[in-house]
């Protein structure tokens, strides 16, 4: 089992900086990344339409004999975070309580902005995951042109510093001084981002949270693959058009992306 790859899911592409970052810690780890672009974006459809695509893929992973899950998506963490614990015998990691550790943890003033989808807003559960600790305010602007600028390849200049002052707005009146990218599209961002909220606001990238909690959890159950074992071997896997996965997952994610897979067990775009 020590061998066998972590698996990572996403809805499509931004789980690819949570794989990064894993890859970075953990370099000796093989990973499986599922990324469900026929069906992406999650942000704006139903709970229950990201639970049901979130769990299909998430079958799939553990069909291939993962030695754990990372659901690398905040709308589909929200979704079947409580589901995928009860339902898989492997464990399982997400983005949501890593960042809203880090964040309790970094806040000065107790006031705490978070930056994310429709979903995940309507979800709350950052507002439930930071609500068990006393004395926290939480502060949700809903920013949906984030992932289409990140995508295109658009993560500077006049155009995202102007929507970004727009989003960030309420945050800065509001006197957050810990932000969380509660997206994984976001810490492609970070410059911008941190730009705009000034030198006084603390940036806490899910991703990073999350690889860590990774790292921890292979530890504490004796999972960690042999460093002398033969180099990792990393495997991408897309719902949607592989060419277009391997040109947008080099930009996030680098050469390790050299093939991609079409996964087509289902789907027809939504």
């Amino acid at each position: 089992m020590n061998d066998a790859p972590i698996g990572i899911f996403d809805s499509g592409f931004g789980g690819l900086t949570v794989a990064r970052a894993v890859m970075d810690l953990l370099p000796n780890e093989s990973v499986l990344y599922l990324g469900d672009t026929a069906r992406q974006p999650y942000g704006p459809k139903p709970i229950s339409e990201v639970r049901e695509y979130a769990l299909d893929c998430l079958d799939h992973l553990v069909t291939q004999g993962v030695k754990s899950l990372v659901i690398a998506c905040n709308s589909a963490s929200a979704a079947v975070l409580r589901d995928a614990r009860e339902r898989y015998d492997v464990p399982v990691v997400e983005v949501i309580m890593p960042a809203a550790r880090r964040a309790v943890n970094t806040t000065r003033n107790g006031r705490i902005g978070v930056i994310c989808t429709q979903s995940t807003a309507t979800s709350r559960a950052y507002d439930d995951a930071l609500s068990v600790t006393p004395n926290i305010e939480v502060f949700t602007t809903v920013c949906p042109r984030f992932v289409g600028f990140v995508e295109t390849g658009v993560t500077s200049g006049p155009e995202v510093q102007a929507v970004a002052e727009e989003y960030l707005a309420p945050l800065k009146d509001a006197d957050v001084d810990t932000l969380i990218l509660g997206c994984t599209h976001y810490p492609l961002l970070a410059g911008v981002l941190s730009l705009v909220m000034g030198e006084g606001v603390t940036l806490v990238s899910s991703a990073d949270e999350t690889a860590r909690d990774v790292y921890a959890l292979l530890v504490r159950n004796d999972l960690q693959r042999d460093p002398m074992a033969t180099p990792p071997q990393h495997r991408f896997l897309t719902t949607g058009r592989p060419d277009e996965f391997g040109e947008l997952g080099r930009r996030f994610l680098g050469p390790e992306v050299q093939s991609v897979e079409q996964f087509s067990w289902m789907v027809s775009p939504a």
